[in-house]
C-alpha cells in the first residue's frame, strides 16, 4: 500500500529547482533524503516541533543548503500528511 503525499515535492538529491512558495529540507537520521515543500508547512505546530529539533541537534548551519531534520523519512511523511493546508 502506498502513502499518498500530494503537497510534498520530492525531488533527486541533484535536482536545484525550488518552486516560489517551497522550501528544501533534507530528512533522516543518517542518510538524508531531499524534500521540497510549501512554506505554509512553517505555520504548522508539529513541523515547528521539528524545527526545533533539528535547531538543538544542528544548530544552524545547514552544510547541506537546506534544512536538515533528524528523523526518520517515514515519521516525516506521517506528520506532514496529517496536515490541512
Amino acid at each position: 500500500m502506498a502513502i499518498r503525499v500530494p503537497r510534498i515535492i520530492k525531488k533527486s538529491s541533484t535536482s536545484l529547482d525550488v518552486p516560489k512558495g517551497h522550501f528544501v529540507v533534507y530528512v533522516g537520521e543518517k542518510q538524508k533524503k531531499r524534500f521540497v515543500i510549501p512554506i505554509s508547512y512553517l505555520s504548522q505546530p508539529s513541523f515547528q516541533d521539528l524545527l526545533s529539533q533539528a535547531e538543538e541537534e544542528f544548530g544552524f548551519n545547514h552544510p547541506m543548503g537546506g534544512i536538515t531534520i533528524p528523523c526518520r523519512e517515514d515519521i516525516f511523511i506521517d506528520i506532514t500528511s496529517q496536515f490541512r493546508i
